[in-house]
């Protein structure tokens, strides 16, 4: 079994900062990408941002030039630096780890509140 422990969420004023992590373990082999997701109310599942095996990422536009993700693959542990925060970025992310060959497992979520 694979666990994902996620924290890091909070209220926050707007362009304040917070800092998610996301610490997978159990059973893994080879991961092939970890991400954060949100769900805004009404829509669907939408990446924020991905890092890949090899180090490479992808961000969704409103992401891009204020969160950064990265990861430590010693700790098997994904970060998402979240900078000048706009209430529009309010909502539950999500934690995605995907291994290769395996499939795709979720956090339980954790919630950013950004007042204005």
């Amino acid at each position: 079994q694979v666990q994902l422990v996620e924290s890091g969420g909070g209220l926050v004023q707007a362009g304040g900062s917070l800092r998610l992590s996301c610490a997978a373990s159990g059973r893994i082999f080879s991961i092939k990408s970890m991400g954060w997701y949100r769900q805004p109310p009404g829509k669907q599942l939408e990446l924020v941002a991905a890092i890949f095996r090899g180090g490479s990422t992808n961000y969704a536009d409103s992401a891009k030039g204020r969160f950064t993700i990265t990861g430590d693959n010693a700790k098997n542990t994904m970060y998402l630096q979240m900078n000048s925060l706009k209430p529009e970025d309010t909502d539950v992310y999500y934690c995605n780890l995907a291994l290769t060959n395996v499939g795709d497992y979720w956090g339980q979520g954790t919630q950013v509140t950004v007042s204005s």
